[in-house]
């Protein structure tokens, strides 16, 4: 499936299609990257979302329509991206954790054997070039493209907590293809002195 191609499998649960998309790449112009690790949120009813309390100036693109790339800014240094998910009106979406450089921006970084440049959300995001304006971009016209091909054989995919969260960690909605190097190291949230 290509990045024009019909995304219509992104309009369901963000839980269901999260696993989905292990194995997709994410492009923006000659740089790729293939998902090995993605997580989902699923607005209202997860405590661990940026919508778990309604809709907001900055999680508005998590209220659809499901295709568009939700961005935000993190730790007041590092952007991350979601591809949004679920029917238009309702908020979820699926983070992009790590993924495998297909297509480097910079080609010098691969040929030195990093195998890292996209573990992780901030680094996946500097290795596509993404940043806070491409936030609502539709994923089948660009700049940021998505293209889905088959979905990952289940004996391949895990699941398990969600890095860094207070509030929902538990959860089981963090997913990733099992063996892959560029899988990021689970961390559960610091707690916070008093």
């Amino acid at each position: 499936m290509g990045a024009s191609a019909d995304l219509a499998v992104l309009g369901g649960d963000a839980p269901a299609v999260a696993p989905l998309l292990l194995g997709a790449v994410v492009r923006r112009g000659e740089a790729a990257v293939r998902l090995t690790e993605v997580e989902a949120y699923a607005g209202a009813r997860d405590p661990g979302s940026h919508a778990f309390r309604g809709r907001t100036p900055r999680n508005a693109v998590m209220f659809g329509p499901a295709g568009h790339l939700y961005t935000y800014f993190v730790y007041g240094m590092h952007v991350c991206a979601n591809v949004v998910t679920g029917p238009d009106g309702e908020a979820s979406a699926v983070l992009l954790r790590a993924g495998e450089v297909v297509t480097p921006l910079d080609p010098a970084l691969t040929a030195a054997g990093r195998r890292d440049l996209a573990r992780g959300p901030a680094r996946l995001c500097r290795a596509l070039g993404i940043g806070l304006a491409d936030g609502g971009t539709d994923l089948r016209l660009g700049p940021v493209t998505l293209e889905l091909g088959d979905p990952a054989p289940p004996e391949q995919v895990r699941s398990g907590p969600r890095v860094g969260l207070r509030n929902g960690a538990a959860t089981p909605w963090r997913f990733w293809l099992d063996g892959e190097p560029t899988v990021s190291q689970y961390r559960p949230a610091a707690r916070r002195r008093m």
